[in-house]
């Protein structure tokens, strides 16, 4: 690729200015950063470039915070059940919590919200069967052999990036505490730092919020062999307070119970169907974020900043695919990106700047521990896997810039990462180009993705792909991330109510009873009937693991008459069982290509067309079956893979009625392309290690195209 410049975000550092600039211009940087625990000096704000501040508006007021301790962020808590063995029962409330995040708030306004349960009972105690002191809950007459939980509020002690940035990068500063704008007296303190800030920052171009009010949820416990009690990245727990729960009382003209977000131990974990009482919740904070947000965001302006918004961290509340992100006003987003699907995510938020900050962060180690900038680390490959994945996905969305984050000074002793940087910086912006000029074009072909939350959160389940792998849909978002096909996200409220008609084919994918199969939603009448009028009429249905599964009522996928196929949970296991032989379909199913089996599954008619089978159990992994205009598909798991991906676009086109052999599709799996035919442009990427030909149908006959491994070719048609 030709060297270009701009489009690129370069982290800079104090004391190594001439590294710094030496970089920037290597990597067509026109925008210098500051990251968390670097400092920029003047040689290199100076320099001519953009200038990037980060701020995180919640933390750093370590002072206000201890003299104003009702101002800490809160959540709420729940103990492991104890078993009585008769006599009083004593809970150590924080026992199994790591005491360095969390502190009992034993305020009498916050006890008003505590509740004690007997858990084998499924019972609530009364407020005279129980007492607290000094960190213990004391259950008084306790049923014996029962089991009991107290949920209480707590106080956050150490905000959980910092805390990350501690175990992970080793620092040894001040623990930071997290600030709760929720209280007037800590907005106003907030808005006059935030005040002095913008004055004492005056070569600022723009402000990056990281990201605002709210973190994602991470609870760590005690055990450092369970140090991580549970994460979730869309989770609103960390969000409550005695006065955001007296104002939704008062708003919604009913009162939350500590039960609604404990949720008998396991939360309101974003993987699992939302309550009523959740999507209210969430509504009424996305809306004070909001307000509170562009007041913010409106002072930045005021001194000629723009404000850019980091989609990640504490992003809770910000919601940018919710009806309240527009008020904001942002001018940017930034999406940090291990993945194909998290580019998209970021591409579609209506803001002006889209920003991708690449991994792996410039630190000595990666989230998972794992070395990376240090000895035993392989940074390149890292970026390498994390980019060939991006890049499917840049070629359907336009993204503005990329960028890099972390301390630069770790970068001398890898020339090899600095060298693969280069070309992924002007690989990005050839690219870029060409979106510029119009958009490429897709295949006549609409898919909706039905899952709880629909067009609210698109192609994320709640965090990165290497934290979600187990989930189906996350491996079907990122294949659709780089398909030639038009993808929207639907809820299944948008299912009755008239979406089916926008849609050539709705997939369903994911474990039973998650929000992403449906779970209890699909004992709606009104849902089956009309999804099964829509398929009947044309459409095609595509299920992947337990797709409309619940147990209650007739069959087990309450679209088995559309699939054609069922799984048994043990009420049939006298029942006979179809016979079948696996049908092979020339070129449907490209070499390599293969899902992982499920057990019980059984063929509900002899019409159901097995395509493919488990080697091992002989159970259908892959099934077809017409209904009547239309056509289920069934896999019965989905992993991300070139070979997987080719699959499956074949079998959405196969059952669509379309040829396989489309224009402007490879002929190879490990190699896809895109048309952006405005500059009659033909962009073909390899993300394989072997070197390869491939051939593309064009409107301009058949197209030879030779790729290095890893490569990017674009040729003029």
């Amino acid at each position: 690729m030709e060297h270009t410049k701009g489009g690129f975000t370069m982290p800079g550092e104090s004391g190594y200015e001439k590294l710094t600039l030496e970089l920037a211009e290597r990597w067509g940087a026109d925008v210098v950063r500051d990251s968390d625990g670097t400092k920029l000096s003047d040689e290199i704000i100076s320099a001519g470039y953009g200038v990037y501040s980060t701020i995180c508006i919640i933390r750093e007021h370590n002072e206000f915070a201890r003299e104003h301790p009702e101002c800490l962020q809160q959540s709420f808590l729940s103990t492991e059940p104890v078993a009585a063995e008769g006599g009083e029962l004593k809970i150590d409330l924080i026992a199994g919590f790591f005491n360095q995040q969390f502190k009992v708030n034993d305020s009498p306004a916050s006890r008003a919200y505590w509740q004690v349960w007997d858990r084998t009972e499924g019972r609530v105690l009364d407020a005279g069967e129980w007492s607290y002191a000094d960190g213990v809950v004391t259950v008084k007459s306790p049923v014996p052999f029962h089991t009991y939980t107290a949920s209480f509020l707590a106080y956050r002690l150490w905000e959980e990036i910092n805390m990350y940035n501690h175990v992970t990068n080793s620092w040894t500063s001040e623990h930071l505490m997290p600030i709760d704008p929720r209280l007037p007296v800590a907005q106003e303190y907030l808005f006059n730092y935030l005040d002095g800030w913008c004055r004492d920052h005056p070569a600022t171009t723009v402000v990056r919020f990281t990201s605002m009010f709210y973190n994602f949820v991470w609870i760590w416990g005690s055990h450092e062999r369970n140090r991580t009690l549970f994460t979730d990245w869309g989770s609103y727990d960390f969000t409550v307070s005695e006065k955001a729960l007296a104002d939704f009382e008062r708003e919604y003209g009913y009162a939350l119970t500590a039960e609604d977000f404990i949720n008998h131990g396991d939360l309101q974990v974003t993987h699992m169907p939302p309550t009523e009482h959740k999507r209210d919740y969430m509504e009424f904070t996305q809306r004070f974020v909001a307000g509170f947000g562009r007041k913010l965001v409106e002072l930045v302006h005021s001194y000629g900043k723009k404000a850019y918004v980091f989609y990640d961290d504490s992003w809770v509340g910000v919601e940018p695919y919710g009806p309240h992100f527009k008020e904001f006003g942002f001018d940017g987003i930034i999406k940090c990106v291990f993945s194909g699907y998290e580019a998209r995510l970021c591409a579609g938020v209506p803001a002006g700047v889209h920003e991708l900050r690449l991994h792996p962060y410039l630190f000595p180690v990666g989230l998972g521990g794992a070395p990376t900038f240090m000895e035993g680390g392989d940074p390149t490959a890292d970026a390498r896997k994390y980019w060939v994945n991006v890049r499917r996905a840049l070629l359907r969305a336009k993204i503005d810039r990329i960028g890099l984050g972390g301390y630069i000074h770790l970068l001398e002793g890898f020339p090899d990462f600095v060298d693969y940087i280069a070309e992924v910086s002007d690989e990005f912006r050839a690219i870029r180009s060409l979106h510029l000029d119009g958009a490429p074009y897709v295949l006549p072909m609409r898919v909706a993705v039905l899952h709880s939350w629909g067009a609210l959160r698109p192609w994320t389940l709640s965090g990165h792909f290497h934290e979600t792998y187990m989930h189906d849909l996350i491996h079907i978002n990122e294949a659709l991330s780089g398909l030639p096909v038009d993808v929207r996200f639907i809820d299944y409220n948008d299912a009755k109510s008239g979406a089916l008609k926008d849609a050539d084919v709705v997939i369903c994918a994911g474990r039973a009873g998650s929000a992403w199969s449906g779970g209890a939603v699909w004992n709606d009448p009104e849902l089956v009937a009309a999804v099964t009028e829509w398929v009947h009429s044309g459409g095609v249905f595509l299920g992947v693991g337990e797709p409309t599964a619940t147990p209650e009522g007739w069959g087990y996928f309450k679209l088995r008459h559309i699939l054609g196929i069922d799984r048994d949970t043990g009420a049939r296991v006298c029942h006979g069982r179809y016979t079948f032989d696996v049908e092979t379909v020339p070129g449907l199913i490209p070499d390599g290509a293969g899902v992982r089996g499920l057990s019980h599954l059984y063929l509900t008619d002899g019409e159901t067309r097995v395509l493919a089978a488990d080697p091992e159990t002989g159970l259908p992994t892959v099934a077809a079956h017409r209904f009547g205009a239309g056509c289920g598909v069934y896999l019965s798991s989905f992993q991300f893979t070139p070979e997987n991906t080719r699959m499956l676009l074949n079998l959405m086109l196969r059952a669509g009625g379309k040829e396989l052999g489309q224009m402007w599709l490879t002929d190879s799996p490990a190699a896809e392309c895109a048309w952006f035919p405005q500059s009659r442009s033909l962009v073909v990427i390899n993300s394989s290690a072997e070197a390869r030909t491939v051939g593309v149908a064009t409107d301009n006959g058949r197209a030879e195209i030779e790729l290095e491994p890893f490569g990017t070719v674009i040729k003029k048609i």
